[in-house]
């Protein structure tokens, strides 16, 4: 890792990503950086053009900045898609410094994008780790989630309601049984309407020891 003077707003450290660069003092918007630098290639010379890294910065069609060098500590500026920076090209002058567009305060990490044929071709095949790009995944998990859990909510909710409709089901049925068992015991020969369901009739018999007792009281006048 590079050493970086004490003066200099910055300094290299751990990132989401692997390194990143991070403010060691308060930046204020539109402060120049630092400058991204390292051996100019020339894409007419063939040895040059054939050079392949990620720490590539376009300059012209030309002219580009292979910036892979140890002593371009820029070259550990992460990209971002809601940047607090940005790379300001001097085609002409053949230099590219990296500005804050934002107050950058001390401890956040200084980003730039990248650009679009950057990100298609190197992040986004992996997915790119920036905050923003972060938030949305945490969001779509959260919202995953919170699917998930509503979807078992509402299975939960269904099967109690077929277990408590088969609660029901089975309450009525052992109601029925119950009644069912209740009307044979009176087939057997519970009173009803005032008949034995036997055959024989309450009325009648009734009848039969009124008479008797009628004839027990005559003989004993008799006598």
């Amino acid at each position: 890792m590079p050493t970086i003077s004490s003066n200099k707003p910055y300094r290299v450290g751990r990132s989401r990503t692997g390194l990143g660069l991070f403010a060691t003092k308060p930046i204020k918007k539109g402060t120049k950086i630092i400058r991204y630098f390292g051996p100019l290639l020339d894409s007419k010379k063939k040895d040059e053009d054939a050079i392949e890294n990620k720490y590539l910065f376009e300059l012209t069609n030309r002219w580009t900045i292979d910036g892979s060098i140890r002593e371009n500590v820029a070259r550990y500026i992460n990209h971002a898609c809601r940047p607090n920076a940005e790379s300001d090209v001097r085609p002409r002058k053949r230099k590219v410094f990296i500005r804050a567009i934002k107050d950058i305060e001390p401890g956040d990490e200084i980003n730039y994008d990248y650009g679009t044929d950057y990100f298609k071709a190197y992040l986004k095949p992996i997915g790119c780790k920036c905050d923003a790009c972060e938030k949305k995944r945490k969001k779509k998990r959260a919202e995953a989630r919170a699917e998930r859990v509503r979807l078992k909510e509402r299975a939960e909710r269904k099967a109690q309601r077929k277990a408590e409709k088969l609660a029901e089901e089975r309450t009525r049925q052992r109601k029925a049984k119950k009644a069912a068992k209740a009307n044979g015991k009176l087939a057997n020969g519970t009173a009803l309407n005032g008949k034995h369901l036997n055959g024989y009739s309450l009325i009648n018999t009734a009848g039969k020891k009124a008479a008797s007792s009628k004839r027990g009281t005559a003989r004993a006048l008799n006598a």
